[in-house]
């Protein structure tokens, strides 16, 4: 057997899932309010003020393009650390998280795809239910305390940041359009100024948030998403380590400082202001053909169906062969449970839907179809790990 499990002593990892999963609820509290509001006599107000410029760029935009941005620096950091220096550091540990995140993003977009195969535009939103809400997820784990072992909160959040990690690619890939060949040109610059620094061992912070403001810039002048430039950025980070020392600490390595520094904001305000201003949808008007639209249910059902499939198939596949072992004092319940709690798809969906539709009414249906495959996910995943016992030692199907 390969050993599937990291070692549970990395204290920031420990506050990572603290504050992921605390976030978690105030992100759940953001995304019932801009409901509540939404459907309230105060919804006119609350769209037509998210749609208010701020200078050059709307309210909205503003929270999804630059503020995101903070939002991505912080996946990338995550996505650095974990592989360099953390949880996903050896092949051993992203083998069974990462063989449940790639079926967890495949699966669901073959749903949705397989729903709306006869509509052409619709295929646009095919990634949408392909993403896990780390928050979301984190949070409803922390309703159940003890009940659920420590593993699989690890195998959970690293399956997460393999996940995001892949929706930062598809963005790239598939959601790029009308490029400025010298922005871009602009931007490889920048960021190859970013690259000199970390080779030349420059620690400070401050040039690179002030060059990370310019690619930000470039990057969003030149067609590709502009929150990527808060991954590229991340990239460049250092992350150092004293020799004799198994991990860094913030007081040495500047990712682990800077990752410390934006763990809260990003969870307790980024996060929550994103689902506020993009989670409101009117329900005026919304009848059965709203949620049986092949749209609507190609989301909800990738969500849930998709990744209770895709994540808890790879699992089953790769540990009755004797690849890996099942996470450590959990039963087979339990990763059942949290396999469908990988269908909690809110931000990142969320992200996706707005850049892959453009209409207002389809941008609705994308939402509705989010949220319920989000409810019935969570409803349905903490009810089952509710129900499930712990299990003393590690089993085998």
């Amino acid at each position: 057997m390969t050993p599937s499990q990291p070692r549970h002593g990395n204290r920031s990892f420990r506050e990572f899932l603290d504050s992921e999963a605390s976030g978690g609820i105030i992100l759940m509290g953001a995304a019932v309010l801009a409901l509540i509001v939404a459907n309230s006599p105060l919804g006119q107000s609350y769209v037509h003020i998210l749609h208010a410029y701020i200078g050059p760029l709307s309210l909205q935009h503003w929270i999804n393009d630059a503020l995101m941005a903070v939002f991505f620096l912080m996946v990338g950091l995550e996505i650095k650390r974990e592989m360099t220096d953390g949880q996903l550091s050896t092949w051993p540990r992203r083998i069974l998280p990462g063989v449940a995140a790639v079926g967890g993003m495949a699966v669901p977009a073959l749903i949705y795809v397989a729903l709306n195969i006869h509509d052409p535009s619709a295929l646009r939103g095919w990634a949408i239910p392909s993403a896990t809400d780390i928050a979301f997820a984190l949070g409803v784990l922390s309703l159940l305390g003890p009940r659920v072992p420590a593993s699989l909160k690890v195998f959970l959040a690293a399956l997460a940041i393999i996940d995001d990690l892949g929706a930062v690619v598809v963005i790239a890939i598939f959601y790029t359009s009308d490029l400025s060949v010298i922005d871009l040109l602009g931007a490889a610059i920048v960021f190859g100024a970013l690259l000199m620094m970390n080779r030349k061992g420059v620690r400070s912070l401050v040039p690179y948030a002030i060059l990370g403001a310019v690619l930000w810039i470039l990057v969003y002048r030149s067609g590709v998403h502009a929150t990527l430039a808060g991954v590229l950025l991340a990239l460049t980070i250092p992350i150092v380590r004293t020799p004799g020392k198994p991990e860094a600490t913030p007081a040495e390595s500047p990712l682990h400082a800077l990752e410390h520094m934006l763990h809260k904001p990003v969870a307790f305000i980024v996060v929550p202001i994103f689902g506020f201003a993009n989670a409101g949808v009117s329900f005026a008007g919304v009848d059965a053909s709203v949620l049986l639209a092949p749209l609507t249910l190609g989301v909800a059902a990738g969500l849930f169906f998709g990744k209770l499939i895709g994540v808890f198939g790879a699992v089953v596949v790769l540990v009755k062969t004797g690849i890996v072992d099942l996470p450590a004092q959990a039963s087979w319940r339990q990763v059942l449970g949290v396999s469908i709690l990988c269908g909690i798809g809110f931000t990142m969906s969320l992200f996706i839907g707005l850049l892959a539709f453009d209409d207002p009414g389809v941008q609705d249906r994308v939402k509705i179809g989010i949220l319920l495959g989000s409810f019935v996910s969570g409803i349905i995943g903490y009810m089952i790990l509710r129900s499930a016992k712990r299990e003393p030692r590690r089993v085998t199907p």
